[in-house]
């Protein structure tokens, strides 16, 4: 399943294929999907930002139709974040906008650390930052994402457990992070992202992006405590999600951000999939000229 109206097209940035959509004409954006989906989650935005701006809706590695690497270390946010640098190279964009949602958003905060003169602005959505959760781990944090140890756990434990029933395993994670039913997704999206997380390859690889947080990412982001994103940044939280209950969101990225505007979106973490109409106009707000 593509974003309708874009086409689509493979890349292999450091030895890894990349599928992306694209489509639209002005300025390049390069948006990023979280867990457990794919940019297929862009399908109600992306479009509508593309009568603006040029929009790149990549999968990441791991996930959709992308490579799957067998080794945890090439997972790490820094990796994925040079991936999508050379993505943007090879098609000409020497800077852009970049949205982030969930591990995609981690994604871009490294993007943005390693890469600051490629950005125009970052939009993080619905995060507190990696190191902030981990160093910091509360007790209802843990409860309410114990996905991120569970998936962390070594090949197979956790492989084998959610191949014997991934639609169970998933749907739980979209309606686990406040204020979801399944009704509220689109049906046809639900039915793309069931298709793709029924691989074994694909549970493979997005437990592999959860054991690399542990392994390398805490690390990395624990080097660079102190740096700030330097470009105009975003902060986008669901207002019924687990991150509004447990955390101050804007206040984790304060120290952070040279720039920083924030907002709430109705909803809880998956909100651009079930209100994309408010999220669209936030973005749209935050990408005007």
């Amino acid at each position: 399943m593509t974003v309708p109206g874009f086409t689509d097209h493979k890349f292999a940035p450091n030895g890894v294929d990349i599928t992306f959509s694209q489509g639209g004409s002005g300025p390049a954006l390069l948006m990023l999907h979280g867990f457990p989906q794919t940019r297929a989650m862009w399908t109600h935005i992306a479009p509508e930002l593309g009568k603006t701006h040029r929009v790149i809706c990549p999968d990441l590695r791991g996930y959709g139709q992308s490579g799957k690497p067998q080794d945890v270390a090439a997972y790490a946010f820094r990796e994925m974040a040079r991936d999508m640098t050379a993505l943007m190279a090879e098609l000409g964009h020497t800077t852009f906008d970049l949205v982030g949602h969930d591990r995609g958003a981690r994604v871009a905060h490294r993007l943005a650390l390693d890469a600051p003169n490629r950005l125009r602005s970052v939009t993080l959505m619905d995060i507190v930052p990696t190191h902030t959760l981990l160093a910091e781990l509360r007790a209802d944090v843990a409860q309410a994402y114990y996905h991120w140890f569970f998936l962390a756990q070594p090949e197979p434990f956790p492989d084998t457990m959610i191949a014997h029933d991934p639609d169970a395993f998933y749907h739980a994670c979209l309606l686990g992070w406040g204020g979801a039913k399944l009704t509220d997704f689109d049906a046809a999206l639900l039915d793309h992202y069931r298709r793709a997380w029924r691989d074994p390859d694909t549970i493979r690889g997005m437990c592999n992006d959860y054991r690399s947080a542990l392994s390398h990412d805490f690390a990395d982001d624990a080097a660079d405590l102190d740096a700030r994103i330097v470009c105009p940044t975003l902060i986008l939280y669901g207002a019924d999600g687990a991150m509004a209950r447990a955390y101050d969101v804007p206040a984790t990225w304060a120290q952070k951000c040279s720039q920083m505007q924030s907002a709430t979106i109705p909803g809880g973490h998956f909100f651009p999939d079930t209100t994309p109409n408010a999220t669209l106009a936030a973005l749209r707000a935050f990408l005007a000229p």
